[in-house]
């Protein structure tokens, strides 16, 4: 039976479709390195995508598994040149997110005397500025998609963002498909209504008139998922 964490994966592996010999990257948890690895394995074969650190894999290991066959060394200088090239997405995760997709990782409050202190902007910036960029976030709130963001950490699309792509959440898939680049709904899961994505949203969402369910994977495509994540790590990431 497919899962909600199942149909998560995928739609985040979705966000790669078209990207041809760039890097993937999937930050920060099971759900965006299974996607990245799973659309390399299936629709997306020339992605290039390594093992968290500094090795480029010939391969693609399963979760938490060593990569048999290297295909290059990838130190820090040499992802900043793809970085400020262009040559990576990255699917990011936030703690905040407004209409036009400028998010927040850097601390909840004024930024002068935050009630919480979070990692700072890190590599937001120039990510966002400078290549495709998807978000994958487990917890579709009112506290995380909110009217304006604390900080701004990552660029939206009323900033300069490059390419925002798709925001990826445990409830819907959303992107920026809008005359003004502001939020719109692209899909609901399976068993959510565009009633439960609303009312989970803290700003005005673009609804079309006519909102399609997200694809489920085939066969094939949870086969190779469960060859990938064979532990299901992937299922304690996604909020029911």
């Amino acid at each position: 039976m497919t899962s909600r964490a199942d149909v998560c994966v995928l739609a985040c592996a979705e966000a790669f479709r078209g990207d041809g010999e760039i890097l993937a990257a999937g930050i920060g948890g099971a759900v965006t390195v299974l996607a990245a690895r799973l659309a390399r394995l299936t629709f997306e074969p020339g992605l290039l995508t390594h093992d968290g650190v500094c090795l480029l894999t010939g391969d693609v290991p399963a979760l938490g598994r060593p990569p048999e066959v290297v295909e290059g060394w990838l130190p820090f200088r040499d992802h900043l040149w793809l970085v400020l090239n262009g040559r990576r997405h990255v699917m990011l995760g936030a703690s905040q997110i407004d209409r036009h997709g400028n998010t927040n990782i850097s601390c909840i409050g004024d930024w002068a005397r935050p009630k919480a202190q979070l990692l700072g902007v890190r590599g937001a910036p120039g990510n966002t500025r400078c290549d495709p960029t998807s978000y994958w976030i487990p917890r579709h709130t009112p506290r995380v998609f909110v009217p304006r963001v604390d900080m701004v950490s990552g660029l939206g699309t009323d900033r300069g963002a490059r390419d925002l792509r798709r925001v990826v959440t445990n409830l819907a898939v959303l992107d920026f498909a809008t005359p003004d680049g502001s939020m719109r709904l692209a899909s609901t899961h399976p068993g959510v209504s565009v009633a439960d994505v609303v009312a989970a949203t803290g700003f005005e969402l673009t609804v079309p008139a006519e909102v399609p369910v997200t694809r489920e994977p085939t066969a094939g495509e949870l086969d190779v998922l469960d060859r990938l994540d064979p532990g299901r790590a992937r299922e304690r990431e996604v909020a029911a």
